[in-house]
């Protein structure tokens, strides 16, 4: 029987079966809130999580296009792209707790435990959407960059804070609004609806990281902005792309003293590049 905290979200990771993960998400959940597991976190977390037989996960630049914008297509391959990155999260909700928590207060588990059990009904919600419409998770590609980001920040909690959290999550605050408008323009308002509550939970999880991030800094001494930018720049990828939704972003804690440096740096590369090649 599970009875630590780190047990518990193991067997998260361990779920290939989509139903299974929400499941153990769920309950690793609620039996943190019900104080059924021990403050112990004895298991390693798994270097990779389990998956099912689908999606297929392809490199982003091999992904489908979704065809006509507002297409029954369209809007299904959207939905199932966001199926994915939610079913990530969950992925990602568990090994923050099971790879770090060990180095915070119980406050952090308190607070990455409720993501996680909003990662797991998102991804549900999405889910049972998606079979509204005739399709199921798992029928079209998905790519795994959600996953590849947290392998390159497992050995750093604050690196993980801030590419995950931060970046990644704080991306899609910048996306969903025009989401939520193409659906409505398409007419189908039960999608939209949908991921409105998505976008709202998702301010709440950026702050979550910001919140933990700054917490770290100022134990280390960090100034909290540049030490993001630094570790940005380390370990994420791509480029910060506007526009951004400052106002969301804002609301989340993520002040444009972190983003807005970076992004401009970006746009010089960009167009000296461009200059050179000519």
């Amino acid at each position: 029987m599970t009875t630590s905290v780190a047990e518990s979200v193991r067997a998260v990771l361990l779920a290939a079966d989509p139903r299974a993960k929400v499941m153990a998400a769920r309950a690793a959940a609620r039996d943190w809130r019900l104080g059924r597991l021990d403050f112990v976190f004895s298991v390693a977390m798994p270097d990779q999580p389990a998956r099912g037989d689908g999606p297929v996960l392809l490199q982003p630049s091999r992904m489908p296009k979704r065809g006509r914008a507002g297409s029954p297509r369209a809007r299904i391959a959207m939905l199932h792209a966001l199926a994915h990155i939610e079913y990530s999260a969950i992925d990602l909700a568990a090994d923050i707790i099971g790879r770090f928590g060990s180095q915070f207060p119980r406050a952090f588990i308190d607070e990455w435990m409720r993501v996680l059990a909003e990662e797991a009904m998102h991804f549900a919600i999405v889910a049972r959407r998606l079979k509204a419409l005739g399709a199921a998770y798992g029928d079209l590609p998905a790519h795994d960059g959600l996953w590849e980001a947290a392998e390159a920040t497992a050995h750093d909690p604050l690196a993980r804070l801030a590419i995950v959290p931060m970046v990644l999550e704080a991306r899609g605050l910048d996306v969903t609004p025009a989401m939520i408008a193409r659906f409505i323009a398409a007419g189908d308002a039960a999608s939209a609806r949908i991921l409105q509550r998505i976008y709202d939970d998702e301010i709440g999880h950026v702050a979550t990281g910001v919140r933990w991030f700054e917490s770290c800094c100022s134990a280390q001494r960090f100034d909290a902005s540049a030490h993001w930018q630094t570790l940005v720049k380390t370990h994420f990828g791509g480029a910060l792309k506007s526009p951004f939704n400052d106002s969301a972003r804002q609301s989340a804690g993520l002040t444009q003293d972190y983003y807005v440096p970076l992004a401009q740096a970006d746009i010089v590369l960009h167009n000296a590049a461009r200059t050179i090649a000519g």
